[in-house]
């Protein structure tokens, strides 16, 4: 029995939402770069509903649902995986606590979207950012993309309430037929004040938008499903190389 069938490569803490952990699995197949079954990536998803609301921690004393993340980080890496990608936006307001309760390397979801927009072709510009109301109002993707050269064009409160939230609970409620409209419309507002991309910056956020409708709406999008998945597979790639190189 070679290495390859001890464990698995990627371990994903889903869950957040339970949608949107299994969106990412799907993406993770559709985007990798396979001919057959044995080139695609070895992957256990752990895709656990229990883990408190990450907003509601965050903006109304909630329950914290960092014990329950660093349980399943480790229930992973206890499992055999290589390294930890985790789809959810606002459970990355814990990364570093999660990043040091694990030996492995955990992927950052904000800077996944941030090295997809370069492979878009923007390596500096005015970002729209939808996502959560914790995510948005604690500066996760801000602080990063402006770091990194970019700009922030950020929904004010009512905005992020009435398209972002609203679009994000219709996913969760799995009311997908209801989620496009508010997101549709704040991506529209925010191409209005001259976002050059804007980033779908809830895990529930590219469900409601589907790859299909993207087009109509005249700007581009970048995806936090997306990235994340392009990030684990360079990972992947990168890391068999080395291996072939050794070899």
């Amino acid at each position: 029995m070679n290495s390859h069938s001890q464990g698995c490569y990627l371990g994903v803490l889903g869950g957040m939402g339970p949608m949107a952990g299994a969106a990412f699995a799907l993406r993770l197949a559709a985007l990798t770069p396979a001919a057959v079954d044995q080139q695609h990536i070895p992957t256990l998803l752990r895709n656990d509903p229990r883990i408190p609301d990450r907003s509601s921690a965050h903006m109304a004393g909630g329950e914290s649902p960092l014990p329950y993340m660093v349980e399943g980080v480790r229930f992973l890496e206890q499992s055999g995986a290589q390294l930890i990608a985790i789809p959810c936006n606002t459970a990355h307001l814990w990364y570093e606590q999660i990043a040091a309760a694990t030996r492995l390397p955990v992927l950052h979801i904000i800077q996944a979207v941030i090295d997809d927009l370069r492979r878009l072709g923007l390596p500096r510009g005015r970002i729209g950012l939808m996502g959560t109301a914790a995510t948005l109002k604690l500066g996760l993707y801000q602080q990063r993309l402006q770091a990194q050269g970019y700009d922030c064009v950020v929904p004010d409160e009512d905005e992020v309430e009435r398209y972002c939230m609203e679009s994000i609970r219709a996913v969760k409620a799995n009311r997908l037929e209801d989620a496009y409209a508010p997101a549709a419309e704040c991506i529209v507002r925010l191409r209005a004040r001259g976002a050059d991309a804007v980033v779908l910056g809830c895990t529930e956020l590219p469900l409601a938008v589907p790859h299909a409708l993207r087009p109509s709406l005249g700007v581009t999008l970048t995806d936090s499903i997306d990235a994340l998945a392009l990030a684990a597979i360079g990972h992947y790639q990168a890391d068999r190389e080395r291996e072939r190189i050794a070899a």
